[in-house]
């Protein structure tokens, strides 16, 4: 090869050109020869290559192959005949230039560990592709992972650039950076935390992709899309994406609904408010009236049975109503809600229903209404808690019970008896 190389170089020095000159144009003109042959070598390996890849994706069964050229896997695997190439023949280009020599053998090394990384990134980015295909790793962190891989990746290759440039063994580089171990954690900082982080969300499936969490330090409300090193995006149900740090998913707390999404039904819990003044006593006429309503005829006869046959055993003197036992309007109210809920259709029975008496507050007794809706679609549930609570605002009216709210300028006029219309001034 030294020969042939030395060819060009004779033969310009035949032409009466000075030594000088006849090296120079000797490595110049090699150079131009060694770039077109390169490009033309890339260029049929790297039409031979995918040509080779598309037959065998065609072929195939699995898509690996397919994402491998969508990735450019090929056209990244087709530079290294060139640059193996160049490196062998550089050394006959620059035989009179030692010097020269040394700095484009580093250029060249120094593409190869680029050309290296960039091979790996194409793989990792195919691996990355081809496990979010599979149903079972659908909703992990596939992300994470393939960067915390390509982060060594880069270390790595970082690394071996710094010692090819500087001359310095791998070991001994490695020695010295030990001593600077403090300032590369203070840089990488965020980047470690959310190594770590990253980890831990995934050993303790903390939250996957597809999950419905809520963030109110973010103002994240929505569902998971992405889970990286750094940060989990957030698909917000008003389209907005919010982007947290993976950090803060084990650091502070966040809801996580994947436990409803699970389950048989979601909650519906709200209640209430009933005005301590509209609570009283039944009058016999009052409970043969709530006899009429279906859903607690029996409970209503079976309890007034046992009532009266407690208070007749007992002598009670009913000519008070406070005597003995009796039926209240908000307890038979509360019976009629949780037979109303029992018979609900959107209701699921296999999970837990109640009506409860909360403690009495400022504004009146709230009835709380506990149950689980069998959609845990949003909209289906918003409609069935909508529907069931339509009804039973309506109902209290029957019970002669009254519902708390603020007063206004109108029940103002009609709490005021002593008032006619006509003392009413226009601005009322």
């Amino acid at each position: 090869m030294e020969k042939q190389a030395l060819l060009l170089y004779n033969y310009l020095e035949q032409l009466g050109l000075s030594t000088a000159t006849s090296q120079q144009l000797n490595a110049a003109l090699l150079v131009v020869g060694l770039i077109i042959l390169v490009a033309i070598i890339d260029f049929i390996t790297r039409k031979i290559l995918l040509q080779v890849f598309t037959r065998f994706a065609e072929k195939s069964k699995t898509n690996f192959d397919d994402l491998m050229i969508t990735n450019r896997v090929p056209r990244s695997l087709s530079h290294i005949i060139p640059l193996v190439i160049s490196l062998k023949v550089i050394p006959f280009i620059f035989i009179h230039y030692p010097a020269l020599e040394n700095i484009v053998d580093k250029g060249l090394r120094l593409f190869g560990i680029v050309l290296t990384l960039w091979i790996v990134r194409s793989l990792l980015h195919t691996f990355k592709d081809y496990f979010k295909t599979l149903p079972n790793l659908k909703d992990k962190p596939i992300d994470s992972y393939i960067q915390v891989f390509m982060i060594f990746s880069w270390i790595a290759g970082i690394v071996l650039a710094l010692a090819l440039i500087t001359d310095t063994p791998i070991w001994k580089f490695f020695t010295a950076l030990g001593a600077t171990s403090a300032v590369l954690i203070l840089i990488f900082k965020d980047t470690i935390m959310g190594f770590v982080a990253s980890i831990q969300v995934s050993v303790n499936d903390m939250v996957r992709i597809g999950d419905w969490i809520t963030f109110e330090k973010f103002g994240a409300d929505g569902d998971v899309i992405e889970i990286n090193l750094a940060t989990v995006k957030v698909q917000n149900f008003d389209n907005t994406i919010t982007t947290i740090p993976t950090y803060s998913l084990i650091s502070d707390s966040f809801k996580n609904w994947r436990g409803m999404s699970n389950s048989g039904g979601r909650r519906i819990k709200r209640a209430l408010i009933i005005k301590q003044t509209s609570i009283h006593f039944l009058e016999p006429e009052e409970v043969n009236q709530l006899k009429k309503i279906e859903l607690i005829t029996k409970y209503l006869v079976k309890r007034e049975q046992d009532i009266n046959n407690y208070n007749s055993d007992n002598n009670i003197n009913k000519e008070l109503l406070i005597n003995g036992r009796n039926l209240t309007n908000i307890g038979v109210f509360r019976k009629y809600l949780n037979e109303y809920i029992n018979s609900h259709s959107a209701i699921n029975k296999e999970m837990m229903i109640m009506v409860r008496q909360l403690a009495p507050t400022s504004q009146g007794i709230p009835v709380e209404i506990y149950a689980f809706s069998s959609d845990k679609k949003w909209e289906n549930y918003e409609y069935i808690m909508a529907d069931v609570f339509d009804h039973v605002l309506a109902a209290t009216d029957f019970f002669n019970l009254e519902l708390f709210e603020l007063p206004t300028n109108f029940n103002q006029k009609i709490i005021n008896p002593k008032k006619s219309p006509s003392e009413f001034s226009e601005g009322e």
